[in-house]
C-alpha cells in the first residue's frame, strides 16, 4: 500500500513526466465556465459592493443585505452579528446550533476520546459558532451560477440562478485566514414574474440568450460587472423578490491525522426555504438526501421506498439524474465526510441500503435480485437506461443523487464552489481555483441546456455520474482532469470480459492508465488516470474497448 509520502512523490513525478511529454492538457476554468457562471474575482467584488450613491453607471449591488431583504436604507455591509438576528434568519441560527451540538456530542466521543492524547492538534476541531455570529465575519459574494439545468424541478421559473457567498473575516490579523470554511447559496428563480414577457418559453429563451451572450466576452473586473448588470445583461432582471431558499455548507468538524486516528473533515449541509408570507426561512428537506438512519429504523418506510424507486418510470428518472424523491423519505440535515475514497464504507450516505454492500444485510432496502429484476422489467417495457446498467451502477447512483454523495465526489474538500478569492492579499495564499473538477466538468451539459432554451428546443436534462461528465459533443474537456486526463476518475477495464457495463466508458486518455490501489482495486476497480507501467498499448486497447460502451449522450452529435 502506498504511504502518503510515496503517493505524493509519485504524483509529482507523474505530473513532471506529463508536462515534459505534453500529455497533460490544461484548460482555463474561466474559459469553461463562460456563459454559465461568473467567477471573475474583481467583477464579483464590484457586484458584492452596495450600489454607489449618485453613480448611475455603477453595478447594482448583489450583497447579502439586499438579496435577503434586510434594511436597504443604509449602504453598509451587513455583518453577521446583524444578519443572524434578523427575524427571517432566527430559524436558521437555531437549526445550525442544534445540529452542531448534536454532531459534537456524537463525534467527540467517537473521534477524540478513544484514547487520551496530550497533543491538542489531534483533537476534534469544531466549527466556531461564536465567530460565525459575530461582527468579525460576513458573507462575501464569490460566484454566480446559472442553474437553468434545474428547470425540470421548477419549469415555471426556467430553473434557478445561484448567488454563492463565502464566510470571511472582516479585519483579520496577519496570522488569520481571511476565508473560512462555509458557503451560503442564495437561490433565486431564474425568471421574475414581474417582467413583461409574452410566454414562459420566451422568458426562458431571453435569459438563456443573455447568459450565453457572455461566453466569449473578454471584459474583466469593473467593466465586466457593468456589462453583467446593464439592461441587456444576464443579471439585470435578478431581484430579491425571486428568492426561493438558502443552502448552507459548513465544515462542522476537522480531525487532523495522528498516530491513532485518520485525517477526516466533516461538513454540515442544510436547506431553508423562504416563506414569503411569514417572511422567514424554514428548515426543509435536502433534495434526494434519503434519510438512511430513519429507513433503517422503519421497515415499512424502507419497503415503501424500494417499491416506489424500482417502478420503471421512476427507475428511468433515477438513471437520467432527474428523479425527485418524495420528501417523506428525506433528511433535513446531513454530514458529508471527506475524504471518502473509492471503497464502499459507512462514510457514504446510503451505505448498506443495497444488499451487495458490506454493511448489515438487515439494513438493506434493495436486494441484488430485486434490482436485476427491475432493470429487466424496465428493458422489457422499452425503457433505455444510459447509466445504470448493473447493480453496482444502481448503488453508485443511490449515493450520487444525494447532496452528500455528490459533494464527496471530485470536490475541493466538501465544496464544489469554494469561490473566487478577491479578499486575500495578493502576497498571501490566494485561492486561484474557484470551483471543483465536478463543477467545471458539468458546464458543457449546462451550456447545452441553455442552447436548447435559446433556440426553443426541449432541453435534455439528463446527467451522468458525478465522477464523469456528460460532454454533449463538446471536446474541450478531452484529455483534461475534468474528463479522462491526468487525475480523472476511471474504471479499470480488463480484457477478461469481467467489466461492469455501467462504467466501461470510464477510460483514460492516450498515454495514461487507470491506477487503482488497495481494496478499491480488488473490488470497485475505481481509480485515477496517471502515468504508469500499464500505460501504452494495453491502456489504449482498454480505452478503445471502453469507448465502444460509451453512452450516446457522451459522443459527439
Amino acid at each position: 500500500m502506498w504511504s502518503p509520502r510515496n503517493l505524493l512523490s509519485g504524483i509529482r513525478f507523474a505530473a513532471a513526466a506529463l508536462c515534459l511529454s505534453g500529455a497533460l492538457q490544461s484548460v482555463s476554468a474561466d474559459s469553461l465556465t463562460g456563459g454559465t457562471a461568473i467567477t471573475d474575482p474583481i467583477a464579483l467584488r464590484e457586484l458584492d459592493a452596495p450600489h454607489a450613491a449618485g453613480d448611475p453607471s455603477a453595478a447594482r449591488g448583489f450583497g447579502v443585505r439586499r438579496m435577503l431583504g434586510a434594511d436597504e436604507t443604509t449602504e453598509a455591509v451587513l455583518l453577521n452579528d446583524k444578519l443572524f438576528v434578523l427575524p427571517a434568519m432566527l430559524p436558521v441560527r437555531q437549526a445550525i446550533g442544534r445540529d452542531v451540538a448534536a454532531y459534537a456530542m456524537h463525534h467527540r466521543a467517537e473521534l477524540s476520546d478513544r484514547r487520551h492524547d496530550d497533543d491538542d492538534r489531534t483533537h476534534l476541531r469544531l466549527f466556531d459558532l461564536d465567530l460565525l455570529y459575530s461582527g468579525r465575519t460576513r458573507f462575501a459574494l464569490v460566484g454566480i451560477a446559472n442553474r437553468m439545468d434545474r428547470a425540470f424541478v421548477s419549469p415555471a421559473t426556467c430553473g434557478e440562478i445561484r448567488l454563492i457567498y463565502r464566510l470571511v473575516r472582516v479585519a483579520p490579523r496577519a496570522d488569520e485566514a481571511v476565508r473560512l470554511p462555509m458557503t451560503m447559496n442564495v437561490v433565486l428563480a431564474a425568471t421574475n414574474s414581474a417582467d413583461a414577457v409574452t410566454s414562459r418559453d420566451a422568458a426562458c429563451a431571453d435569459i438563456a440568450r443573455r447568459w450565453l451572450g457572455m461566453r466569449n466576452d473578454t471584459q474583466t473586473g469593473v467593466a465586466l460587472a457593468r456589462r453583467l448588470t446593464e439592461p441587456g445583461g444576464p443579471l439585470a432582471l435578478l431581484h430579491p423578490s425571486q428568492l426561493i431558499r438558502v443552502e448552507l455548507n459548513l465544515q462542522v468538524g476537522h480531525q487532523p491525522k495522528s498516530e491513532t486516528r485518520a485525517f477526516r473533515t466533516d461538513y454540515l449541509m442544510k436547506v431553508f426555504r423562504y416563506d414569503r408570507t411569514a417572511r422567514r426561512f424554514d428548515e426543509a428537506p435536502l433534495e434526494n438526501q434519503i434519510d438512511r438512519d430513519r429507513l433503517v429504523a422503519d421497515a415499512h418506510l424502507k419497503a415503501e421506498l424500494a417499491e416506489w424507486l424500482l417502478q420503471p418510470e421512476h427507475l428511468r428518472a433515477f438513471d437520467r439524474g432527474t428523479l425527485l424523491v418524495p420528501e417523506k423519505f428525506l433528511a433535513r440535515s446531513v454530514i458529508t465526510s471527506t475524504p471518502a475514497g473509492f471503497t464502499k464504507s459507512n462514510m457514504q450516505p446510503e451505505f448498506g441500503l443495497v444488499r451487495s454492500s458490506e454493511g448489515d444485510e438487515q439494513e438493506a432496502a434493495f436486494s441484488t435480485r430485486d434490482i436485476v429484476a427491475a432493470l429487466k422489467k424496465a428493458a422489457d417495457n422499452g425503457v433505455a437506461l444510459e447509466n445504470i446498467r448493473s447493480v453496482a451502477g444502481f448503488e453508485r447512483r443511490l449515493n450520487d443523487i444525494t447532496c452528500a454523495g455528490c459533494h464527496q465526489t471530485r470536490g475541493i474538500g466538501g465544496f464544489h464552489f469554494p469561490g473566487a478569492d478577491w479578499m486575500s492579499p495578493t502576497s498571501g495564499h490566494v485561492a486561484n481555483v474557484p470551483a471543483s473538477p465536478h463543477f467545471i466538468g458539468d458546464q458543457p451539459r449546462r451550456r447545452d441546456i441553455l442552447e436548447a432554451f435559446r433556440h426553443g428546443r426541449v432541453p435534455d436534462f439528463s446527467r451522468g455520474f458525478s465522477s464523469r461528465p456528460q460532454l454533449r459533443g463538446d471536446t474541450a474537456l478531452r484529455g483534461t482532469e475534468y474528463d479522462d486526463g491526468w487525475g480523472a476518475h476511471c474504471y479499470d477495464v480488463r480484457a477478461d470480459g469481467s467489466n461492469d457495463r455501467s462504467f466501461m466508458s470510464w477510460t483514460c486518455a492516450k498515454g495514461l492508465s487507470c491506477q487503482v490501489t488497495g481494496e478499491a482495486g480488488r473490488s470497485e476497480r475505481m481509480g485515477m488516470c496517471f502515468v504508469g507501467s500499464s500505460a501504452g498499448r494495453n491502456s489504449d486497447e482498454r480505452r478503445r474497448a471502453g469507448l465502444k460502451a460509451a453512452r450516446p449522450s457522451d459522443r459527439a452529435q
